[in-house]
């Protein structure tokens, strides 16, 4: 069991280390802005199917949220923002992340006493979750494959639950149209800001009138 323990602890190490070294690097990633699809998922407990979604929020950073089930004893939601580094091309990614997790779960209890495995449902669980996953994008769909390990604060016997994913996603909008509205956008503010430090510079006469009228 502690040995067990000893590479979770390492292997999520590792996801942290991983997604470290990704925000360090500069590359471009994501040619989507917000996708929307269906993610399957698969542990040695349950399988689930749900949806997943999907927002960029920065230039490599990405918000996910996933809602899942398996449309018995298990069904949980997850919000994580993920950190993306293209490679090869931006339409091929790998990527780690964090999140947290909430849900209504099974537990299994073993009583070593009498050998007995005792199974309950129905249990409100709180986690954290990490994820690391590839992705590719191509004709306005995308795909991905991610392992997502779960950390159980509240509710459940297992303080690790992991979970493999599989999802598949339709672009709703592209990178390009996300990047000319933020353009768009930031060419709007430029240009308020531009008027109102226009309205707000004093012309010479009123300089002149202000002085004149404080000497009399």
């Amino acid at each position: 069991m502690k040995q067990e323990r000893f590479y979770i602890i390492f292997f999520s190490t590792g996801i942290v280390l991983l997604l470290a070294f990704l925000c360090s690097l500069s590359v471009q990633a994501q040619s989507y802005g917000t996708t929307l699809g269906l993610r399957f998922g698969n542990n040695n407990l349950t399988r689930t199917i749900g949806l997943s979604m999907q927002h960029r929020i920065f230039k490599k950073a990405t918000l996910e949220g996933i809602v899942q089930s398996d449309f018995s004893n298990n069904t949980t939601a997850h919000a994580l923002i993920e950190q993306h580094h293209g490679f090869l091309t931006k339409r091929f990614n790998i990527y780690a992340g964090t999140g947290i997790a909430l849900g209504s779960e099974e537990s299994e209890v073993k009583d070593p006493m009498t050998k007995e495995l005792v199974r309950t449902f129905g249990n409100a669980t709180v986690g954290v979750d990490l994820i690391l996953g590839i992705e590719f994008t191509l004709l306005h769909y995308n795909f991905s494959l991610d392992y997502k390990p779960n950390f159980n604060m509240v509710g459940r016997e297992e303080w690790y639950r992991g979970q493999v994913g599989f999802s598949a996603r339709s672009v709703l909008v592209t990178g390009a149209k996300q990047n000319k509205k933020r353009r768009k956008r930031a060419r709007g503010r430029k240009k308020k800001q531009k008027t109102k430090d226009k309205e707000e510079t004093p012309l010479f006469g009123d300089f002149f009138q202000k002085v004149f009228k404080k000497k009399n």
